[in-house]
Formats: structure tokens, C-alpha cells, sequence
């Protein structure tokens, strides 16, 4: 079994993750993904022997669409995504990554450049376990975009992907996550 094989795997058994996954094409964003937290945290929760679901807090779709970067144009896809997935019972986070440049130094304290694609965004996240997105194509195939390959996400491995992040940001994220799941085996910023 490759191991896209074991995390599609994983991730059927994650209710919500499969409610998303299914219904996100009816909101017809452009390159769409579902990816980060919700789909590193549902790996970590079957490793740990907990309700898939355990300690997720939010579930982040994201799209890219450079053509619209107004908050009214992401806006539309909140509103959408609040009605069609308001049976999950924590948030869907639908993000424009081409607009995340614009917000990103008041909510996180230092500036970034627009990034030139989704992909590029998710390359972007806070570590390299999170920096994967999952969506399903057009024909019914899951596909899975993962710069940093699936190792660390499997292996239950907490690396910092220094791409965009602070040291503090990469520590708050780490103390939550250990509350959540001891047994995660996180690597220092110094490293």
C-alpha cells in the first residue's frame, strides 16, 4: 500500500472529512483543497486510538483565485460553504490563498508575498505534516498534494516548515498539539 493509499484510508474515517471532500465541488471554487489541521489531525487521532474527529478545531478548504481577491468575492464561498456544511460540527474555513497576503501581516505580525498558486500556498504552512490538501477531481479520484511527501504526516512527526511562520507561532501551534496527542514526536525549531 503506497502511503497516499494509507492516508485515504485514514481519512474514511473521518465523517466530516468525507462530507467535505464530496460536497466542496458543489461550491465550484477554483483549485480547491481541503487540507492542513483537518487532515493531519485525523491521521494523528487513529494513531492515537481516539474518535477520528478528536481536538479538530476547523476544517480549512482553500481556493485560489488571483482574479478576485476582494472579501466579497471570498465572502460569497463562506456564506455558500456555511449552508452546505452546517451538519459538521466544527467551522469549514473556506480561504482564498491568493488573498492571504493581504491580511496575513495584521493577523500574524510579519508580511508575505501573494502566493502564485494553491499549491504554492500549502507549501507555504506552518509544518511540513500539515502542508497537504486533499480534494476530490472531477471523476471521483481523491487527489492528494503534498510538497513535503507523507512521511512526516504519518509518522506522527511535528517539523516546522520555516517558510512563513515565526519560532512563537510554530511553539503555540506544537503546545497545543501535544496536549492533544502525546505521542507526536516534534523536532525543535532549532533543527
Amino acid at each position: 500500500m503506497t502511503k497516499t493509499e494509507q492516508l485515504l484510508q485514514i481519512l474514511e474515517k473521518n465523517p466530516s472529512v468525507q462530507a467535505i471532500l464530496n460536497q466542496a465541488g458543489r461550491l465550484k471554487m477554483p483549485n480547491w483543497y481541503l487540507g492542513a489541521g483537518g487532515i493531519v489531525q485525523t491521521a494523528w487521532n487513529v494513531w492515537h486510538g481516539f474518535d477520528p474527529e478528536n481536538g479538530i478545531k476547523d476544517y480549512d478548504l482553500v481556493y485560489y483565485d488571483a482574479g478576485d481577491t476582494s472579501y466579497e468575492g471570498e465572502d460569497l464561498f463562506i456564506q455558500k460553504g456555511k449552508e452546505l456544511f452546517k451538519d459538521i460540527s466544527v467551522p469549514v474555513e473556506i480561504r482564498n490563498q491568493a488573498r492571504v497576503y493581504l491580511w496575513y501581516e495584521k493577523h500574524f505580525g510579519r508580511p508575505i508575498e501573494q502566493s502564485k498558486s494553491v499549491e504554492e500556498a500549502i507549501g507555504a504552512w506552518p509544518t511540513t505534516a500539515t502542508s497537504v490538501g486533499v480534494r476530490k477531481e472531477k471523476n471521483g479520484e481523491l487527489r492528494v498534494y503534498a510538497p513535503f511527501g507523507l512521511d512526516d504526516l504519518l509518522g506522527m512527526v511535528v517539523r516546522a516548515n520555516k517558510a512563513q511562520i515565526t519560532e512563537k507561532i510554530y511553539r503555540d501551534k506544537v503546545e497545543r498539539w501535544i496536549r492533544i496527542w502525546p505521542n507526536l514526536k516534534v523536532i525543535p525549531w532549532e533543527e
